[in-house]
């Protein structure tokens, strides 16, 4: 059995973007995703078409990369398809 060198294992795994809240709106609005409301810093994305899921995203400087990963699974996309939007 032979074994994955760390190079191997680092050039298959794919991390996840340091983007603002604006980059990820604009980003998910290109799958039709539009503005509903906003309260605060908080700004409430709906999908117009079934299955109009709703999406809260911080409009903050740099998205944490947890609540970044909760947004793009909520979503429903992988982390490929999200950074092919951006």
């Amino acid at each position: 059995m032979s074994k994955l060198s760390v190079d191997s294992v680092e050039s298959t795994r794919f991390y996840e973007p340091v983007v603002s809240g604006k980059e990820v709106i604009k980003a998910l609005s290109k799958i039709g995703y539009e503005f509903d409301h906003q309260r605060g810093s908080h700004i409430v994305l709906r999908q117009m078409k079934a299955p109009f899921r709703r999406i809260t995203v911080p409009n903050h400087d740099e998205i944490a990369r947890g609540t970044l990963r909760s947004i793009i699974r909520e979503a429903g996309l992988t982390l490929e398809e999200f950074s092919s939007l951006l």
